[in-house]
């Protein structure tokens, strides 16, 4: 199995020989060797390679740029520009597109080696960043249905404890009517206890819907919940001993 498949689009044939066998001794395979940019999108389409390297200048002075331009508005896979140019403005032109790498020519075999695996990497991780992202949106969605299906009748609050009350539209928890100063991260697990009102919350849903991106550990939520503690008037939050923690009704 290759290491991965690579569509090559550069003009000069030398070039574009050399780099394809420099590829190939490393295992990758090299799906097609493209001179200009209307072929290059065409055989980007069809070919759906794994990360494509592209000549900036590419017979005229900003094809490869077009080219980065097609792959980063239509296709899902990363690109790398080979360049000779010092030119500042074509170079400000390239980042634009957002590549994943820069080879400059002539390159070393090691170095291209190394540019694809690093470039692979971060488009898997940027990958898995945003299904994660999705699906907290999702959580996000699922949790606020929760909430207003235990609001009370009409009003926009769920009551909780005894004395407490938790208004969805402004994201704030009262006790007997007093406003309790929470930070923003307090007031987002208070939301998510209150969504799963009768239910423990488990650690990774916490971590996951108070962080999301940010991340965090078992023992952030664990001081996320002792400051808590420290400034509700009673003990409403309990145990679920080596679980997570779930509001008393």
């Amino acid at each position: 199995m290759p290491l991965a498949k690579v569509l090559i689009i550069e003009d000069d044939e030398v070039t574009a020989l050399t780099l394809q066998m420099s590829l190939e001794k490393f295992g990758y395979e090299v799906l097609s060797l493209v001179n200009e940019e209307v072929s290059a999108q065409h055989k980007i389409k069809i070919y759906n390679p794994d990360i494509v390297l592209i000549d900036i200048g590419l017979k005229k002075e900003e094809g490869g740029i077009e080219v980065a331009k097609f792959i980063r508005d239509k296709m899902l896979c990363p690109f790398i520009f080979l360049t000779a140019h010092s030119d500042n403005t074509i170079l400000a032109k390239a980042k634009k597109t957002e590549p994943f790498g820069y080879i400059v020519k002539p390159f070393d075999p090691l170095n291209l080696h190394t540019t694809i695996q690093m470039a692979l990497y971060r488009f898997q991780e940027e990958q898995k960043r945003l299904a994660n992202v999705d699906l907290l949106k999702t959580d996000k969605e699922h949790l606020e249905k929760l909430l207003y299906a235990k609001k009370v009748s009409d009003q926009p609050y769920v009551e909780f404890g005894e004395g407490y009350r938790h208004d969805i539209c402004l994201g704030e928890t009262f006790y007997r009517d007093q406003k309790i100063k929470l930070t923003k991260k307090e007031n987002a697990f208070i939301h998510l206890l209150i969504a799963q009102l009768g239910s423990v919350v488990d650690f990774a849903q916490a971590t996951h819907y108070v962080w999301g991106e940010e991340g965090a550990s078992d023992n952030s939520v664990r001081t996320l919940v002792w400051r808590l503690r420290n400034k509700l008037p009673t003990d409403v939050i309990k145990n679920a001993s080596g679980i997570g923690y779930y509001l008393e009704a």
